[in-house]
């Protein structure tokens, strides 16, 4: 039954073109999927029926999985039955009745241009490390890309002359620019901080201080440090920065599409939340300053 799944995993990455997150999530989810059906005597895909499929979702729900970890499971799950469906390999649709949990879509936190600036003004010495610290939290905000893709660059894409980076999303690519600040904290990065902290031959744009990759938990330890010298109450994650610096476009006027195509998002209606934001914030001032009881305290 493992076979299936890494055939499907083949297809996601050679045909689909999916970024390297979503075949790392749907490979987990169906080996988890693989491993109940196979504790309960299921034997063969062709003979997963409606009720094993449904039982394993009661199972994930009663774990205390989030409703956004269920729906995901069964987002896998349905992919890989109608990918076996459309093979050849079951003649009928196990997953076809199974039905995601209701999402309440939160907005996600998000910094005031004010917090962004504090935050990327503390790495301001010119130790190595501090230098390229700053060209990591410029190069995130300025481009927005997901800490997977920052730590994965190499030095190779990014282009100085052009002020832009290409960022290689599993078979996707996408080319984001950057700005004229981000420019001086990458070429200061590049000139006289990286070859202190590893040998040429690494190819990859940002490593730790012992000259290997950058990890995500070392960047989160990174943000951490940042946010907490700079006093900021909130809770700041990598993708916090993503999500301001999407919303921080659109509340400037940029339009959803390039906003989408930057973030790398495959369905628009996951770029939509910062513009119902946007409307929420804007909804709020309006109010505020027309109402004549907005203010009584």
């Amino acid at each position: 039954m493992v076979q299936r799944i890494d055939e499907f995993v083949d297809y996601l990455a050679n045909v689909k073109k999916s970024s390297n997150n979503t075949i790392a999530s749907y490979r987990r989810d169906l080996v988890k999927l693989n491993s109940f059906l196979t504790n309960s005597g299921c034997e063969g895909w062709e003979k997963v029926t409606n009720t094993n499929l449904n039982s394993y979702v009661l199972m994930i729900e009663k774990k205390g999985m989030s409703s956004a970890t269920v729906s995901r499971n069964i987002a896998s799950i349905k992919a890989f039955f109608l990918y076996l469906l459309k093979q050849g390999v079951i003649s009928e649709d196990p997953s076809d009745t199974l039905k995601p949990p209701k999402i309440e879509k939160k907005i996600p936190t998000i910094l005031t241009v004010e917090e962004i600036n504090l935050l990327l003004e503390q790495p301001s010495g010119v130790t190595p490390k501090e230098i390229r610290d700053k060209a990591m939290l410029e190069l995130l905000y300025a481009t927005g890309i997901r800490v997977s893709e920052l730590i994965s660059l190499k030095v190779k894409d990014v282009n100085l002359v052009m002020n832009f980076i290409q960022c290689h999303d599993g078979g996707r690519e996408r080319v984001i620019p950057f700005t004229l600040e981000t420019h001086g904290a990458l070429e200061n990065y590049l000139h006289n901080s990286r070859e202190a902290m590893c040998t040429e031959s690494q190819d990859y744009l940002f490593t730790n201080c012992q000259g290997a990759p950058m990890t995500r938990q070392g960047f989160w330890k990174i943000i951490k440090y940042y946010s907490a010298k700079a006093g900021i109450k909130k809770d700041i994650t990598p993708h916090t920065i993503r999500h301001s610096f999407a919303m921080h476009l659109v509340n400037n006027g940029a339009d959803l599409r390039s906003v989408q195509e930057m973030l790398g998002h495959s369905d628009i209606s996951t770029t939509q939340i910062y513009a119902r934001a946007n409307e929420n914030t804007k909804l709020k001032e309006v109010y505020e300053k027309a109402h004549p009881r907005a203010n009584v305290s």
